[in-house]
């Protein structure tokens, strides 16, 4: 089973940076596509940001493109999320999946960490 591990998750000021990582314990043949999800109370998870193995195909959620960028690492095994000007709706826990495919659908993704907080402050 693939472990995934978030980090870098913090209190931070609105309009400040914070740079999130995932790292995964292995590689799998197929299941290698990593996207991040948030989750803020009373509300579903939804997808933030995705990208494919090569790292060709990135997908951003509307509310944060422009201010987000995942890449990857695949000799380390991790992805990271740089988020910049960052504002109090952007408070969520924040969780890492692996997939088949880059999907806004939290089905499609078979492995997830136990996610990091991140809170905004106005």
């Amino acid at each position: 089973q693939v472990q995934l591990v978030e980090s870098g998750g913090g209190l931070v000021q609105a309009g400040g940076s914070l740079r999130l990582s995932c790292a995964a314990s292995r590689r799998t043949f197929s299941r290698n596509d990593r996207a991040w999800f948030r989750q803020a109370p009373g509300k579903e998870r939804e997808f933030v940001a995705g990208i494919s193995w090569s790292g060709g195909i990135t997908l951003y959620a509307d509310s944060v493109k422009g201010r987000f960028t995942i890449s990857r690492d695949n000799a380390k095994n991790t992805v990271s999320l740089q988020m910049n000007s960052l504002k109090p709706e952007d408070t969520a826990v924040y969780y890492c999946a692996s997939g088949r495919a880059v999907t806004q659908d939290r089905e499609g993704y078979d492995y997830w960490g136990q996610g990091t907080q991140v809170t905004v402050s106005s």
